[in-house]
């Protein structure tokens, strides 16, 4: 009786018109659903003589190819005839809304945002220039000898090397700063950032490829107790007001006196941990009074005169401020990482 059913079951499928939507459906719910006639006689085996189970199985599974193959035949050509006269689906009006998935900003972005927010509030603006730059803008103007090693190929990257004006990817923004005592007289006060590069192996703590704000401020009788106090006001508006602040004598070509700023380590408070090495402190930024060479080259007067710089790596920054611990996450694009910023 079974094995009765089964041919008539596959004389039927042979015969079953599928030429609309709403045939095929019929046509998958009658015989290939869970409850459908091809699910019954696999049910129907297990009442069977063991002898005619092989047979009566073989003639089932031919007819399940049967019918999946009439099945995907027929929905093919039905949707390559929907594609053809350009029908769609009706819209369901019922179906609930897609939800929207707002993007995050980088962390790079979020803090270049804050660092110019914090010095647009006490004056400063803000200035861009090239990032291919010549020598005589990106080292000779900055007061850097012919032999200082920040020439040297291991440090930069060069476009063209043609002698007295070389062209190459700048390695700091302060070209920005010679270009805008190049072109006006003081007072300047500005903050420049941007992307810089040099040649360095890429690991956790380096990259070829990173962000500074730099910032110069060129009025009369400048002294260093407005840096230090320009520098106190940034660090306790970026990490917060209980931050401490120390200054650190250093060298700089374009700056004299130069100092490095450290700050205290907000993650131990102070009290030593393995982020600062043990020392509390952790270095932010270099600094310094500009160098009167540097403002003779840029023909200002250094007599009447004075002015201050300092340098900050953008990714130090956020490092400090998110607690990131390897630089290569910011290139990266993980979005698994860029996620944790959208509710900063």
């Amino acid at each position: 009786m079974s094995l009765e059913k089964a041919r008539t079951t596959a004389e039927a499928i042979a015969q079953y018109s599928l030429e609309t939507p709403e045939q095929l459906e019929q046509f998958r719910l009658q015989y290939l659903s869970k409850k459908g006639v091809i699910t019954d006689l696999f049910g129907a085996m297990k009442d069977l003589p063991a002898e005619d189970r092989k047979q009566f199985g073989q003639v089932v599974n031919e007819l399940k190819e049967q019918a999946v193959a009439k099945f995907k035949q027929a929905q093919e050509a039905l949707e390559a005839a929907q594609t053809a006269s350009g029908a769609t689906a009706p819209l369901d009006l019922s179906l609930p809304v897609l939800p929207h998935s707002l993007g995050a900003q980088h962390p790079i972005t979020l803090t270049k945002n804050r660092i110019i927010e914090i010095f647009e509030r006490i004056g400063f603006n803000v200035a861009d220039g090239p990032e291919i730059e010549d020598d005589w803008h990106n080292f000779t103007a900055l007061n850097f000898p012919p032999n200082h090693p920040a020439r040297e190929m291991q440090d930069t990257f060069f476009v063209e090397r043609n002698g007295t004006n070389d062209v190459l990817l700048r390695t700091h923004t302060s070209n920005v700063q010679i270009r805008m005592m190049k072109e006006q007289q003081p007072p300047i006060r500005s903050i420049m950032p941007g992307r810089v590069y040099r040649n360095e192996a890429i690991s956790a703590r380096a990259h070829c490829l990173f962000h500074q704000v730099e910032g110069l401020y060129v009025a009369e009788n400048v002294s260093f107790a407005d840096l230090k106090q320009t520098l106190y006001h940034f660090v306790r508006e970026m990490f917060g007001q209980e931050t401490a602040v120390r200054f650190r004598p250093s060298y700089f070509p374009f700056t004299e006196p130069s100092a490095e700023v450290d700050i205290s380590c907000h993650l131990c408070q102070g009290k030593g941990c393995n982020v600062c090495k043990y020392t509390g402190w952790l270095e932010i930024l270099g600094c310094g009074m500009v160098d009167p060479n540097v403002l003779e080259a840029c023909g200002i007067d250094p007599v009447r005169y004075t002015g201050f710089a300092f340098g900050m790596g953008i990714e130090r920054i956020a490092m400090l401020k998110y607690r990131i611990k390897d630089l290569r996450l910011f290139t990266e694009n993980d979005a698994r990482f860029l996620r944790q910023f959208s509710g900063v």
